[in-house]
C-alpha cells in the first residue's frame, strides 16, 4: 500500500443533457480528464485518486420522478461506468464517478442519485444520495425505499479505506459521522453546491463544511464540485472551488471560484493519518462521543416516503417537511 500519494478533485463544466443520449459526451470527456490529470503530472505526482462532481452526468432538470426515468435515468453499472473501469485498470487508479439519475428494476417507480466507486477491479461500492436537496430534487433516499442496500459503503482499497457522500449529504454531521465510524479515511464530496453557497464570503459553505467534517471526523476529504455556467445547467449558477482537504481541516489545494474546468491535486499521507488517529488523545472527536446523550436521533422527523408518495413529486415532498416542521413545533399548524 501506498504510504503517500495523490488525489485529484476533478471539476467539470457541461451543457445539461435533456436525455440519457448526452451522457456519452460528458462520459468521454470525464475520461480525457483522468488520462490528462494522471499523465500530466506523472512527473510530480503519482495521481492514484480521482473524484468528479454531482451531476456530472445527468442534472434532475424535471419535476417528477417519473420524467426523470423516463428521460434521464440509467441502471448502473452500465457502458459508461465499463469505460471508467477499462482506465482504472490501465493506470492502477481509483475513480469517483459523478453521479448518475439511476434506474434500478428492484424499485420501478423511483430514481436515485448515485455514485460508483471504480477501481482496477471493477466497480467497488455504490452510493446512493442519502439526503436529496428537497424539496427540488424527487430522488429517493435509501430511507424512503428501506433496502436499497448498505447506505453507507466504505471500501478498504491500496491506497486506503475509501467513503462518499454526495452535495447535500455534507450539511448533515450524521452522515458524515456514520461513514467515518463505518472506517472511512478519505470521504470522497460528489457535489454541486451553487451560488451564493460557494467558497466565497459572506456564505461560503462549501468550504466551511469541507473543513469541519474533515477535523470532526479525522478524515481527508477530497471534494469535486460542479463549475457550470449559468446558461449550462440553470436555474443556478455553480461556483467551483473544488479541493482537498487533511485531517485537521487544512485545505491542501483548492481550485479558484467561479465556472469552468479545473482539476486540484493534493498529498494523502496514510500513514501519518494513521499515526495520528492511534496517538491522540485530545481532539478525537470519534473516541469522545456520548452517544446516550443525544436522544434527537432515536426520534423520527423527516418520514420516509411511502408507497402512496411514488412517483415523488415536489408536492409531495413538500407535504413530509410541512409534518417534520409541526414535529419540531416549527409550523404554526
Amino acid at each position: 500500500m501506498p504510504d503517500l500519494y495523490y488525489a485529484a478533485a476533478c471539476q467539470t463544466s457541461f451543457d445539461c443533457p435533456r436525455t440519457r443520449d448526452g451522457i456519452a459526451a460528458n462520459t468521454a470527456r470525464m475520461c480525457d480528464i483522468v488520462e490528462h490529470t494522471i499523465l500530466g503530472y506523472e512527473p510530480f505526482f503519482d495521481v492514484r485518486l480521482l473524484v468528479f462532481p454531482e451531476f456530472a452526468h445527468a442534472a434532475p432538470i424535471y419535476d417528477t420522478a417519473d420524467k426523470l426515468r423516463r428521460r434521464l435515468a440509467v441502471a448502473l453499472p452500465n457502458e459508461h461506468t465499463d469505460r471508467y473501469a477499462n482506465l482504472a485498470k490501465k493506470y492502477g487508479c481509483y475513480i469517483q464517478t459523478g453521479s448518475f439519475i439511476e434506474s434500478d428494476e428492484a424499485h420501478p417507480d423511483v430514481v436515485f442519485n448515485a455514485t460508483l466507486l471504480v477501481g482496477p477491479e471493477g466497480v467497488l461500492s455504490k452510493y446512493r444520495k442519502v439526503n436529496p436537496w428537497i424539496p427540488w430534487e424527487v430522488h429517493a433516499s435509501p430511507h424512503d425505499v428501506g433496502d436499497a442496500g448498505d447506505p453507507f459503503p466504505v471500501v478498504e482499497t491500496p491506497i486506503g479505506r475509501l467513503g462518499v457522500a454526495i452535495c447535500y449529504d455534507w450539511l448533515f454531521p450524521e452522515t458524515i459521522r456514520q461513514i467515518a465510524f463505518n472506517g472511512a479515511e478519505i470521504i470522497n464530496r460528489v457535489s454541486a453546491y451553487m451560488d451564493p453557497w460557494g467558497g466565497t464570503p459572506p456564505m461560503d459553505w462549501w468550504t466551511l463544511f469541507n473543513r469541519a467534517r474533515a477535523a470532526e471526523n479525522t478524515t481527508y476529504v477530497v471534494a469535486a464540485n460542479q463549475g457550470a455556467t449559468l446558461s449550462g445547467y440553470p436555474p443556478f449558477s455553480w461556483p467551483g472551488s473544488s479541493m482537498v482537504v487533511d485531517y485537521d481541516g487544512r485545505i491542501l489545494a483548492q481550485a479558484d471560484a467561479g465556472p469552468g474546468e479545473r482539476v486540484v491535486v493534493a498529498p494523502i499521507d496514510l500513514r501519518t493519518l494513521r499515526a495520528e488517529r492511534a496517538r491522540r488523545e485530545g481532539h478525537d472527536m470519534r473516541a469522545h462521543l456520548r452517544t446516550e446523550m443525544h436522544p434527537y436521533q432515536q426520534r423520527s422527523w423527516l418520514a420516509p416516503a411511502s408507497a402512496d408518495d411514488h412517483p415523488l413529486e415536489i408536492a409531495s415532498v413538500r407535504r413530509r417537511i410541512a409534518d417534520a416542521k409541526r414535529r419540531l413545533g416549527d409550523s404554526p399548524t
